[in-house]
């Protein structure tokens, strides 16, 4: 046996014994060469030997890394088979009670689908936040009254462009993030006690304008993996007055399903037939994990200044969620109307970040960071979803996400998440309980796992208790 083979059989045995554990970096060649007492060019000769057998990979600039190994996948969970009932939200006031306690330093964050700010382009969006600051002056302090400025109404139309949706810069309206985009959606188009149909599950954000609006929610039946039942929803038409329908087609949250084009087109054919409004939350479609971009509703409505699809969106998720910067693009029918209402909410969104924005999207900081930020969530998902395969309990569900950073979770029936959350906290863990994602507090055998911080042993740690916790008789 060779010097090489025996530091590769060495290094072997460190990645099967978790020492370096899958999806992280490879110490370095001189680093290894001083742990090993050999040569620079062994080690090197090792690496290739450990590369062509497929253990670790090489990435420009960057190393190795330990290559993730193919594993046996969870069952997906099953499709949702919520009531079809109208029903109004409750029970929300929770989400800010978990969203409080979880926000001290400390914790591991499994709950918040709020990405660590390691998984953000800080450095390069800060350089355009000092160039806005030294460039614009005193304009940088001023009101952006709605629209919100034109030079970020142009990057945007830009970007909407190239994902194939051709807008107009000045039918886009500037807002505080994606949650108002939706709440402004929904004041312009429906009025208290109309009825809105959403997935089921849904983002726990949208049931809180819902019920802060004073609407109804009509949870329909949703697939893990291809989003909402159309021919579901067409019945809940048929049957109920409804005013909306408000969903994620792309990497939704919490399930992370995608919707095939093919059904985005039959679903805006189904909007046109029953003159139904699309309020389409587009968050996180810039994150998929192939690299290419799905389409959204708008690009597939026929008429997209006279049809029926609202587009919502923002940076929350890929640049910095405490910017408070998002996006609608309105029918022209609505426009004046969700000017006005955003005018009246808060006068304004904030001007510096509209305008560092702006240069950061100007000079392709923001697609550099798209192209590397991809890559990396879809390593953490598998990670994340071959630890839950290891560390919870046999038979549990967990989905399989081609973009975005979440996870869902179906432990066995009769399982309390509510309880089991409120025991983590006082180990210094969160997870979202499933309960949350629902208006009539169903999924409570579910949780949601956020994939978007690195993973280290604190963070594994975190994920084997909550399985040991799952895998306890009766516990909760």
């Amino acid at each position: 046996m060779t010097l090489y083979d025996d530091i590769a059989n060495k290094l072997t045995a460190h990645i099967d014994n978790g020492i370096y554990q899958q999806g992280t970096r490879l110490p370095g060649v001189r680093r290894l060469s001083q742990q090993f007492g050999v040569s620079i060019s062994t080690i090197v000769q090792a690496q290739r030997q450990l590369e062509n057998l497929c253990l670790i990979e090489a990435r420009p600039r960057s190393g190795y890394y330990i290559r993730l190994r193919p594993w046996l996948k969870p069952e997906l969970p099953t499709t949702s088979q919520p009531v079809l009932k109208p029903t109004p939200v409750t029970g929300q006031e929770l989400v800010l009670q978990l969203a409080q306690a979880t926000s001290r330093a400390g914790f591991v964050q499994l709950g918040a689908a709020v990405p660590d700010e390691s998984f953000m382009p800080m450095r390069a969006f800060q350089r355009s936040l000092a160039k806005t600051v030294r460039h614009y002056g005193k304009r940088a302090a001023n009101y952006a009254f709605p629209p919100g400025l034109p030079e970020l109404q142009q990057q945007l139309a830009r970007r909407m462009h190239l994902c194939g949706s051709p807008v107009a810069a000045n039918r886009i309206l500037i807002t505080n993030g994606c949650q108002e985009a939706l709440s402004l959606a929904l004041q312009t188009v429906a009025c208290a006690g109309d009825i809105i149909a959403i997935e089921s599950p849904t983002f726990y954000g949208l049931l809180q304008v819902i019920e802060s609006l004073g609407m109804k929610a009509l949870e329909i039946p949703t697939d893990p993996q291809e989003g909402i039942s159309l021919p579901a929803l067409e019945r809940a038409l048929e049957q109920w007055s409804v005013k909306a329908c408000v969903l994620i087609p792309n990497f939704s949250n919490p399930l992370g399903s995608l919707m095939p084009v093919e059904r985005k087109q039959q679903l805006v054919a189904l909007a046109h037939r029953h003159d139904l409004l699309l309020i389409e939350d587009d968050i996180y479609g810039d994150l998929g994990f192939n690299g290419a971009r799905p389409p959204n509703l708008l690009s597939v409505e026929p008429d997209p200044a006279n049809g029926n699809v609202i587009y919502c969106a923002s940076f929350s998720k890929t640049v910095a969620q405490g910017l408070r910067i998002g996006w609608m693009v309105l029918p022209e029918r609505f426009f004046r109307r969700a000017e006005y209402l955003k005018y009246v909410t808060n006068l304004a969104a904030p001007t510096l970040p509209q305008l560092a924005l702006a240069d950061f999207l100007a000079h392709g900081g923001y697609e550099r960071y798209l192209r590397q930020v991809q890559t990396r969530y879809a390593r953490q998902v598998d990670l994340f979803s071959h630890a839950i395969s290891q560390h919870f309990p046999a038979g549990t569900r967990v989905t399989q996400p081609k973009g975005g950073f979440v996870l869902w979770v179906e432990l066995a029936e009769g399982r309390n998440t509510l309880q089991m959350t409120q025991h983590l906290l006082k180990q210094g863990i969160s997870i979202a309980p499933g309960q949350i994602f629902s208006a009539t507090q169903k999924y409570r055998n579910c949780i949601r796992i956020s994939c978007a911080q690195p993973w280290t042993e604190q963070v594994e740690q975190a994920v084997a208790k909550v399985g040991a916790l799952c895998a306890i008789p009766l516990a909760f």
